[in-house]
């Protein structure tokens, strides 16, 4: 689950007052902070041997506090956002997903009673299933995090659980790499979230979300069942909405029940009756955009990362793996997403024109940005540096 820094859990704000290291005023001070940080997780009880270890030789990462201050200029649409998330290649990886780990997601399944649609849909839209769990070294990314920077009581506390997962032998010292931020493995738990919900799904002895896939499966079911998922209900589903529609009714928490959406003229869009118990709707691109109706299993997901974007991801994702087809109603723009392998196409065209962004990956960053801004000045485009589907058009006809 990818870290919002903005929302801290009331328990990480609780302990405060278990870290007497004061913020480091330099580099030099990060031995002093670490001696501090030692102190307070020796005193949670990690064996001190198990702390040395793994700060022996230790250096800060200033690059994490960069990323713990950047503030992007580049807002996503929601529609590039699915685009590349729910494309027909992690459709076709998650299809497999499925077929290859059957046993592990029907234990799973039948443990937690969470869709294996879901699980797996997750694990696509963390990881990639995998290919991309982060490479910074946890102790490392989180000791900086709590000797520099902003909300360092809320990393010195994921700092401790890291110790504790070392100290429990759980996952293996040097695989224990992920995200800036501290979240690691297939479903990218933060360390403290493992502490909570990891699960030994195949029965060695440990709960290992990076080396073990069944873990990792299992574990993410037993996260989504503890926050309240409801065996054998739908995340949701799409809806039309009848002319002059009170788009106020709309939001994900004001929940009423299916009649009632029924009796005001909303009505599924694949024309199937509604369902009982009850759904808010969420209007994710405004009244002209796809509308949806979503349950308490939506909740549930966007529990694991607190997007509505995010969340519809895994849910359409979901729908996807179990043979369903793209949302009915087209986003409001007449300028598409662009899937993985199309995003790839952009950045391959843009350095046959003699820009520099690097190996094609799918992943729009800076260079990729510039390069899209600088091609659409010349080529009388609006200039937004978006990679969209007029980008991809023009890219083509210029070659």
């Amino acid at each position: 689950m990818n870290l919002r820094i903005a929302s801290l859990s009331g328990k990480a704000l609780l302990t405060v007052g278990l870290f007497a290291a004061a913020p480091p005023a330099s580099a030099q001070d990060f031995r002093t902070c670490l001696g501090g940080l030692r102190n307070s997780v020796v005193a949670q009880g990690v064996s001190a041997q198990t702390f040395d270890a793994a700060a022996r030789g230790l250096e800060p990462d200033m690059k994490v506090i960069d990323f713990l201050n950047d503030q992007p200029e580049f807002k996503t649409p929601i529609w590039d956002y699915l685009a590349a998330l729910v494309d027909e290649e992690r459709v076709a990886d998650g299809r497999a997903m499925l077929r290859q780990w059957s046993q592990a997601l029907a234990t799973a399944e039948s443990r937690y009673g969470v869709d294996r649609h879901v699980i797996v849909a997750v694990w696509g839209v963390e990881s990639d299933f995998g290919k991309a769990i982060g490479k910074r070294p946890l102790v490392q990314s989180l000791a900086t995090l709590s000797c520099y920077g902003r909300r360092q009581a809320y990393f010195r506390t994921e700092f401790a659980a890291t110790m504790k997962i070392l100290d429990r032998g759980d996952v293996a010292p040097d695989h224990l790499t992920g995200s800036w931020a501290g979240a690691f493995g297939h479903t990218q738990f933060m360390p403290s979230t493992f502490l909570r919900l990891a699960v030994d799904l195949d029965g060695d002895g440990r709960r290992d979300v990076v080396d073990s896939i069944p873990d990792a499966l299992g574990s993410t079911a037993n996260y989504l069942a503890k926050a309240g998922w409801q065996t054998g209900g739908t995340w949701g589903f799409e809806v039309r909405l009848p002319p002059g529609f009170n788009t106020g009714l709309a939001g994900r928490t004001k929940k009423r029940p299916m009649a009632d959406w029924e009796r005001l003229g909303v009505r599924r869009a694949d024309g199937r009756p509604m369902p009982g118990g009850s759904a808010g709707l969420m209007l994710p691109a405004g009244a002209s955009g796809p509308a949806f109706l979503v349950t308490r299993n939506f909740d549930a997901i966007y529990g694991y990362n607190a997007a509505e974007s995010y969340a519809l991801a895994i849910a359409h994702l979901s729908d996807r793996l179990r043979g369903g087809g793209p949302f009915q109603t087209p986003w409001p723009t007449d300028d598409r997403g662009l899937s993985r392998v199309e995003r790839r196409e952009v950045q391959a065209l843009l350095n046959q024109r003699g820009y520099d962004v690097g190996q094609p990956d799918g992943a729009i960053g800076t260079k990729t940005r510039e390069a899209i801004a600088d091609f659409q000045v010349k080529k009388g485009l609006s200039r937004n540096g978006r990679a969209s589907g007029k980008v991809l058009e023009a890219l083509r006809a210029a070659r």
